[in-house]
C-alpha cells in the first residue's frame, strides 16, 4: 500500500497531545459539572433544510448521500442530511423535541465533533471538537444568567492556566448599548452599522467610517460617534461612566442604551469579583449581527490574539420556537481544537509521558510469562496502570523498551521459588531499585497517570 496523502483540516494527534486534548476536556467537564450543566450529545447529521435555514452556511455543510442510492434519484434538500457545523442547531431541535421532559431552565453542556467545509488554517479546521454550555428557559429567562455563564467559562480557562494556558480575556458587550446608541444618534440600519464595527480589527477605523456612512447612510459626524463607542473598553464600571459620557456629547440618549448599560455594569462588577482582570468591556464586540439580542462574549489568548476567538457566545431569545411557545437561552461555545492545537503548536504544554503506563513489568522467560501477568493483574486491581514486556529478551532491553515509551517503573518478579515475595521494582530515571509486593506497592501520586504540564 502506497504511503497515504494526509488530508489537510482535520487533525490526528500523536499519543501525547491526544492526552493534551484529554485533560482539556477533563478540566471542562469537570467545571461544567460543578456548575450544575448536565451532559447530553446529539446525532452527527440533521435535516439538510434546518441546517441552512439561515442560508449563509450552505457552502460549509458537508451533505451525506448513500453510495449505492439510485443513479437516478432526484436531490431532495428536505430529505437530505447533513453533518452538524455547530451544536447549536441540532441542540435548538433538542429542546423543542424535549421540552415535556426538561426541567427549565434548563442548563445543558455538549462537548462533540462537529463538521465545516471551509478552507483550513491555521486554528480552522474541517472537523474538530467544539465544547458549549447554555442554559435556555421557556418563554422567559432572567438576565442573571448572562452573568454567570462567561464566569463559569472563565473559571474553567483559568484552571488551564495551572498547565501553561496563556492568559485568556473575555471580551464583553451587550448589544444593546449598541443598538441604543445608534438610535439615539438618528440611525436607523443598526444592521448596517453593526456589519461595518465588526470589521474594525480587519480593516481599520478609517476604512469602517467609509463603510458607515456608505452602507447606513450615517454623516461623517455620526460614523465618528461609532467609532468612538467602539473604542471604549475597561475592566471596571468606569466603561459604563465613559459611554454615558460620550452619549450626552452626541446627543445619543436612547431608553435601550440605559438598559445595556445597566445589564452590561452589573456583569462587570461581578466579573471584578469573581474573575478580576479576565472579563473586559469591549463596546466593538458585535458577533451573529442576526442573532444575540443581549449580551455577547468573545474570548482571546493574550499573546496570542491573531488566533482570534477561541471561545465565543451570547444571549439569543429565539433559540428555538414551536409557535406557541418560545425558548430564550445563553451561551458559550470554545473551539477546543483550535484551543488544544495552539498549545501543542506554540510548545506551551507537554504530557509527562505518551503513554498511561506507570509499570512495565518484565518478563524473564517466556515459560514464566505467566508470573508476570499476574504481578499485572494484581497491580491493575488496585487501580495501577501497567503493561507486560512484549518479549523476554535481556532485561536491559526491556529497560530500554520501558525508556522509549516513556514508563518510569519497572517490575521484576522474583525466582519462582520465592513465593512472589522476592520481586523488585526500578525507577528507570533515578536508578534507584527496591523489594516490591504488588499487594501494598504504588508508584508516587505523581507518577500514576500521564499529567499535562507546562513545557520547560
Amino acid at each position: 500500500m502506497a504511503r497515504p496523502t494526509p488530508l489537510s483540516g482535520f487533525p490526528e494527534w500523536l499519543p501525547e497531545g491526544r492526552i493534551v486534548e484529554q485533560h482539556v476536556l477533563d478540566v471542562l467537564r469537570r467545571t461544567f459539572e460543578l456548575h450544575g450543566f448536565a451532559g447530553i450529545e446529539t446525532r452527527a447529521v440533521e435535516p439538510l433544510d434546518q441546517l441552512l435555514r439561515k442560508g449563509e452556511t450552505s457552502k460549509e455543510v458537508y451533505v451525506l448521500r448513500r453510495l449505492q442510492e439510485e443513479p437516478d434519484a432526484t436531490p431532495d434538500r428536505a430529505g437530505q442530511l447533513g453533518l452538524h457545523f455547530d451544536l447549536t442547531v441540532p441542540f435548538a431541535r433538542y429542546v423543542l423535541e424535549n421540552a415535556g421532559h426538561l426541567a427549565f431552565p434548563f442548563r445543558r453542556y455538549q462537548i462533540q465533533k462537529v463538521w465545516r467545509g471551509e478552507r483550513p488554517q491555521d486554528g480552522r479546521f474541517r472537523e474538530f471538537v467544539q465544547a458549549d454550555i447554555d442554559v435556555v428557559g421557556a418563554g422567559a429567562l432572567p438576565y442573571h444568567y448572562e452573568v454567570e455563564l462567561p464566569l463559569v467559562m472563565a473559571e474553567a480557562l483559568t484552571t488551564l492556566q495551572e498547565i501553561g494556558l496563556p492568559p485568556v480575556r473575555i471580551l464583553v458587550n451587550n448589544r444593546k448599548v449598541a443598538e441604543g446608541f445608534y438610535r439615539g444618534l438618528g440611525l436607523t440600519d443598526v444592521e448596517a452599522v453593526l456589519r461595518s464595527i465588526d470589521k474594525l480589527d480587519k480593516i481599520g477605523p478609517d476604512a469602517v467610517a467609509e463603510l458607515v456612512v456608505a452602507e447606513a447612510g450615517a454623516t461623517p459626524e455620526q460614523a465618528q460617534a461609532c467609532l468612538r463607542l467602539a473604542a471604549i473598553s475597561g475592566t471596571d464600571e468606569d466603561v459604563v461612566d465613559r459611554v454615558l459620557q460620550l452619549a450626552v456629547e452626541v446627543g445619543a440618549q436612547h431608553e435601550l442604551l440605559d438598559e445595556g448599560l445597566g445589564e452590561l455594569g452589573q456583569l462587570v462588577r461581578a466579573a471584578q469579583d469573581r474573575a478580576p482582570g479576565v472579563v473586559v468591556a469591549d463596546l466593538k464586540i458585535a458577533r451573529g449581527l442576526d442573532y444575540y439580542t443581549g449580551s455577547v462574549y468573545e474570548t482571546v489568548l493574550v499573546g496570542h490574539e491573531q488566533l482570534g476567538s477561541i471561545c465565543s457566545g451570547g444571549r439569543y431569545d429565539t433559540l428555538a420556537s414551536d409557535g406557541a411557545n418560545s425558548y430564550p437561552g445563553v451561551g458559550l461555545s470554545i473551539g477546543v481544537s483550535r484551543l488544544v492545537s495552539r498549545l501543542l503548536g506554540a510548545g506551551l504544554v507537554r504530557a509527562t509521558r505518551s503513554v498511561p503506563s506507570a509499570v512495565l513489568v518484565a518478563v524473564s522467560s517466556e515459560e514464566d510469562r505467566h508470573r508476570s501477568d499476574a504481578v499485572a493483574t494484581a497491580l491493575r486491581a488496585r487501580g495501577i496502570p501497567v503493561e507486560v514486556a512484549p518479549s523476554a529478551a535481556k532485561f536491559g532491553k526491556q529497560i530500554k523498551h520501558a525508556d522509549r515509551r516513556g514508563i518510569p517503573f519497572v517490575w521484576f518478579p522474583g525466582p519462582a521459588d520465592a513465593g512472589g515475595t522476592a520481586d523488585e521494582v526500578k525507577d528507570i530515571r533515578s536508578g534507584e531499585q527496591a523489594p516490591a509486593d504488588a499487594a501494598t506497592w504504588a508508584p508516587p501520586a505523581e507518577d500514576l497517570f500521564p499529567r499535562v504540564v507546562a513545557a520547560g
